[in-house]
């Protein structure tokens, strides 16, 4: 690692200089949650139905009391012992969170295409405590962009993150608010997939704070691991 080694006060004005721009930047996300908050809703009116620990629940369930629902779609595909590093990597920083953020009128849920009984497997051997719930032989995952039919993927009608092309996986990853109102109707405000993640993984923004940043000279998260991994 190589970088030049100053005076304080050279240091100083080096931190002041990058400060502007942090500044502007921060300003710059202002307006983009902002711009984010006003966008048009969707009402829900397909009758949405998973399996959860307490048996079968509706959309409108998940909610548990509040106004507002983030559900993660974590990618478990039926057939496959495979667990995703990046969604246990997310996972990871759910619980933690969550125990503020339902004090600001938000609910949060995972939610996998795979029967229930492989969601508790996993739960139980990685000690997560959110709700999980299974969407197994529902449209939800489809719907919302994350899972995809083996002839959609063939035909090229398998599209991902506003616009790709999936032509192999299955179930992608990706997370999708909603809001219910004082009737009970339930809207879709937003879903974002990919790199619009990475706000929820807590650990990237300590390491953006260091020289070696996300050390990722192998790759995206090559070094990320199931926590009972590393």
């Amino acid at each position: 690692m190589q970088h030049a080694i100053v005076s304080r006060e050279e240091w100083l004005a080096a931190r002041q200089q990058l400060l502007s721009k942090e500044r502007a930047m921060t300003h710059a996300l202002d307006a983009l949650r902002a711009e984010r908050q006003q966008l048009p809703w969707v009402r829900i009116d397909k009758p949405y139905l998973f399996e959860g620990p307490d048996g079968a629940c509706t959309l409108a369930d998940l909610f548990r009391g509040r106004s507002q629902l983030a559900i993660y779609h974590f990618m478990l595909t039926p057939g496959s012992d495979h667990v995703c590093r990046g969604c246990s990597f997310v996972a990871d920083h759910v619980d933690a969170a969550r125990q503020h953020f339902e004090h600001a009128d938000l609910s949060f849920a995972a939610v996998s295409r795979v029967p229930l009984r492989r969601i508790e497997e996993v739960r139980r051997r990685m000690g997560w405590t959110f709700p999980w719930v299974s969407s197994h032989g529902s449209d939800f995952n489809f719907d919302f962009g994350v899972s995809f039919t083996p002839e959609d993927m063939a035909a090229g009608r398998a599209v991902y993150n506003y616009g790709e092309v999936i032509r192999e996986s299955e179930d992608m990853f990706g997370t999708s608010i909603f809001v219910q109102d004082h009737d009970g109707a339930i809207f879709h405000t937003y879903s974002t997939y990919r790199r619009g993640v990475e706000r929820l993984m807590g650990a990237l923004n300590w390491l953006d704070l260091v020289p070696n940043g996300r050390n990722e000279r192998e790759g995206a998260m090559s070094w990320v691991r199931r926590h009972d991994e590393y």
